[in-house]
């Protein structure tokens, strides 16, 4: 069921989206080679904790036997890995690197979710490309995110923007509500159909993720039950932001 906000959830929700755009400000600041990730992993979690929230990924439980819960407050993926990468104390930023960090914050009962791939240094151009290409495609989608419209159509817009500069998106994983819940309805595909799907109204509030891969489209999960990472060895990139469907279209609540 896709719940549509009130005026006061729509600014418990902006309060949360805050925390996670401040968060990320704080970590462009400190993100630099020879860092590890557990520290970037620390300084997230601190940033949100001082505003009041709390990281809502840290103990997020899948619900898939064998599965353990996730044990770091964000997610950070390196080059060839798409999402779900786990801060380590031992996996270290080098130059060159693009990496990619996945926030959730909880406050006062609502959640805020945002992704950001970090070029750390001096990438290469075929790097630079690709996290452009992630970001301008979650534009492209948002483009459609009005009253009227329908998911399919943001769907649908992503898709074909990616696939015209010669990348593949990720099938498996998706874009999602969002509210009281981290994960709400509806899904919201990388790819699709225009003219399908749930029809947008005022009051929604959704979190529009591109997921790219510079190669092919397949992924493997690796054995911690969570890292995802391109089947072919190819940089991937992800660019999310927590949107609200307004009147006029969408408003993106995690960029102050």
């Amino acid at each position: 069921m896709v719940t549509i906000k009130s005026k006061k959830e729509i600014e418990l929700m902006r309060e949360a989206c805050r925390v996670v755009a401040l968060t990320y400000k704080e970590l462009e600041k400190k993100i630099k080679p020879g860092m590890t990730t557990w520290e970037l992993d620390k300084i997230a979690e601190d940033t949100m904790r001082s505003l009041g929230a709390i990281p809502a990924e840290k103990g997020y439980d899948i619900g898939i036997r064998g599965v353990p819960k996730y044990p770091a407050s964000i997610c950070v993926s390196i080059n060839d890995e798409v999402i779900h990468g786990i801060p380590s104390k031992n996996k270290i930023i080098k130059e060159g690197d693009i990496v990619s960090v996945d926030t959730v914050a909880l406050k006062d009962g609502f959640h805020g979710d945002a992704a950001r791939t970090f070029m750390i240094g001096n990438v290469s151009k075929e790097a630079r490309r690709l996290v452009e290409v992630t970001k301008q495609a979650f534009f492209e989608g948002i483009q459609y995110a009005k009253p009227g419209n329908r998911i399919g159509d943001v769907c649908h817009a992503i898709g074909e923007y990616v696939h015209s500069q010669g990348y593949s998106v990720v099938r498996e994983f998706q874009g999602h509500g969002i509210g009281k819940e981290m994960h709400e309805d509806p899904g919201i595909p990388n790819y699709g159909k225009a003219g399908r799907g749930i029809r947008l109204e005022p009051g929604m509030t959704l979190a529009i993720e591109p997921m790219v891969i510079q190669g092919k489209p397949g992924i493997l999960e690796l054995d911690d039950g969570w890292t995802i990472i391109t089947e072919d060895g190819s940089l991937a990139a992800h660019y999310e932001n927590t949107i609200l469907i307004t009147e006029k279209g969408a408003e993106i609540l995690t960029i102050l």
